[in-house]
This record gives C-alpha cells, sequence and structure tokens, in this order.
C-alpha cells in the first residue's frame, strides 16, 4: 500500500460510492463520505450501513458521512461517484474546497449530454486543479461491499498517478490494474451501458439465451469498431473495463442497465420504470452521445441506435427487434 494518501474523500453516497468508501476504510485510509440526504449520514454513522442503497449490508466502522463539502477539504484523494449527468453541478459544491492536484477518481460512466464531454473533459471544466482518473470494469456494488473478490482498471494520464491511486485502494479482494487509456476506458464503459439496455430488452421479450449470445457478441463488435476509430487501445477493449464490464452488465440483473431493459422488454414504459427507481440507469442518458460520436466517425451501430431510438421514445422495442433482424447479412 502507498504511504502517500491518507484521507479519501468519497463523493456521492449511493450503493456505488458507499462501495468504494468500505473498500477505501478496509485499505487503511481514513474516509469521510459525502451524501446530501441528512437520513443517509445517519444511517452510515449510527448504524454502519447504507439502508437506502445496500440494505443489510455492513459497512467498515471507521467510514464517516457528511452533507457538508468542506468536511473533504484535507483529503488527499476524492473519488467521484456522482450520477454522470450530475457530476458538473455536484463538483460546484466543491469548488475552492478540495486540495489541489489530488488525483479525482472518476467512478461514474456515461458522456455529459449536449456537450458530448467525457467525464474527464467535464472535470477539468469545473475542476481544473484536480488531477483527472477513472476507475471502471466488472464490479456490483454489493458484491464489492460484501468484500467479495472483484478486479477493475483505474486509468490516469499518468501511470504514477495510476498506480498510486491502485496502491491506496488494492486489497485482496479488490484487485485495480493500472492503465494510461483514459479516454478508452471511459469510452467502453460508457456503450457497454447502452449495450446492456438491449441485452435487458431481450431478456424481457424472452428471446433466449442464444440470442442475447449473439446480441453481446455483435454489441462487441460495435464497441470495437467505434474504440478502434477513437484510437482505444487493443488491451482496454479486451480488458476488464472493455470485454470484462460488457459480458458483467449484459447478463445479470444486478446491472441497473440490464434490468431497466428487461423491465422495458416486458411491456413497461420508461417513464415508469425511471420513475419508480432510487439508482440511475446511465446507459439511457449517455445513449444519443454515443450514436453522435458513432456518427462523427462514420460508423454504424445499429444496436446502439435501437436503444437511442427507445428511449427517445421515437420507436417501440417491438419494432426494434424487426429492424435489428431485418437488416442484411453481412460477413463478420
Amino acid at each position: 500500500m502507498t504511504t502517500a494518501i491518507n484521507k479519501v474523500g468519497v463523493i456521492g453516497a449511493g450503493s456505488w460510492g458507499t462501495a468504494l468508501a468500505a473498500v477505501a476504510a478496509r485499505s487503511g485510509r481514513q474516509v469521510t463520505l459525502w451524501a446530501r440526504s441528512e437520513e443517509v449520514c445517519r444511517t452510515i454513522n449510527q448504524d454502519h450501513c447504507n439502508a437506502a442503497y445496500l440494505p443489510g449490508i455492513a459497512l467498515p466502522e471507521g467510514l464517516n458521512a457528511t452533507t457538508r463539502p468542506q468536511d473533504l477539504a484535507h483529503a488527499d484523494m476524492v473519488l467521484l461517484a456522482t450520477p454522470a449527468q450530475a457530476m458538473r453541478t455536484v463538483m460546484a459544491d466543491f469548488a475552492g474546497v478540495l486540495k489541489t492536484a489530488i488525483p479525482a477518481v472518476i467512478s461514474s460512466k456515461g458522456i455529459e449530454r449536449r456537450s458530448g464531454k467525457f467525464l474527464s473533459d467535464v472535470l477539468a471544466d469545473c475542476a481544473p486543479g484536480l488531477t483527472p482518473a477513472v476507475l471502471s470494469g466488472p464490479s456490483f456494488a454489493a458484491d464489492v461491499t460484501r468484500a467479495l473478490p472483484t478486479a477493475v482498471t483505474v486509468a490516469a494520464e499518468h501511470i504514477g498517478t495510476a498506480k498510486t491511486v491502485a496502491g491506496a485502494l488494492s486489497l485482496p479482494t479488490f484487485r485495480i490494474y493500472p492503465s494510461t487509456d483514459l479516454r478508452g476506458v471511459q469510452l467502453c464503459g460508457t456503450v457497454k451501458n447502452v449495450l446492456a439496455i438491449a441485452c435487458g430488452i431481450c431478456e424481457g421479450k424472452q428471446l433466449g439465451d442464444s440470442a442475447r449470445a449473439a446480441l453481446i457478441t455483435r454489441g462487441f463488435a460495435e464497441l470495437s469498431r467505434l474504440a478502434n476509430a477513437e484510437g482505444v487501445s487493443p488491451s482496454t477493449l479486451t480488458g476488464l473495463s472493455g470485454l470484462g464490464d460488457l459480458i458483467l452488465t449484459c447478463s445479470s440483473r444486478q446491472s441497473r442497465n440490464f434490468s431497466l431493459g428487461v423491465a422495458l422488454g416486458e411491456g413497461k414504459s420508461l417513464d415508469d420504470v425511471m420513475t419508480g427507481r432510487r439508482t440511475v440507469s446511465e446507459g439511457v442518458h449517455s445513449a444519443q452521445e454515443v450514436v453522435e460520436l458513432a456518427q462523427k466517425h462514420g460508423i454504424e451501430m445499429p444496436i446502439a441506435e435501437a436503444v437511442t431510438a427507445i428511449a427517445a421514445g421515437r420507436s417501440s422495442a417491438d419494432d426494434e427487434i424487426i429492424r435489428l433482424l431485418s437488416r442484411p447479412v453481412g460477413s463478420e
């Protein structure tokens, strides 16, 4: 473990932020977890659990929650676990609070709507004094909080930053592999959420495991085309934050995006599904941005396009399934 990082701040006390706070506490760090909700802070501090997001899972006693941004002022590193579309707004509360040049590890997945910016670029806009890093990979919050074996990637512009973050958070049950492919790790994490919605729809429609396997494979082909155009490292594409995360997210109802797709496939409306959820399914918000990025490169992504049309209310799941199955068969 590194001794350079002793105090860790976590911004966002949803399921994933809470899981990462538990990892940091188990790694021997002093952890302060910021939440908007006084009730969430109360249950974490008094009952050592986050009943709202991770009910029934015990948290380390060394983890402290707060609603005051200034309580993170002495953090040597911050983990950002806000919803992707809220990052710019939330980080405004921390302007002038955090120390400069410390690692800011983005753990959300998405592209900012309207601007089309990756989250590392959003962070550069609203907190230019921080050093961006991105943590991503096949991981569910409940598994991580229960200390079940998990492996992820952390990427930063400089390998030294990535290794520092990995050294501060790594555990025998939470293995972190450093990378310098900052943009590639973000791209893979964003696209896989969109594809997971499609796989969930397939599940909700009871189209079978064979159809879902084909959908994952063709989805990976779409991701590969876009990744190649964006200059993503092949090791990122086939690694934990690429293929690894895609397989997990497209195969389990623990995935927020997959389970949303299941609900759509079962005939529920998107508004009803989103209204009834406490957590955020980032793929819904990033789908249009993924398609627009592909169009800039002249790349076809029919599965992502189908999800975008459904999310925007321009088409139904049934119509998009017919459209995909009616496409001309080409070579792989």
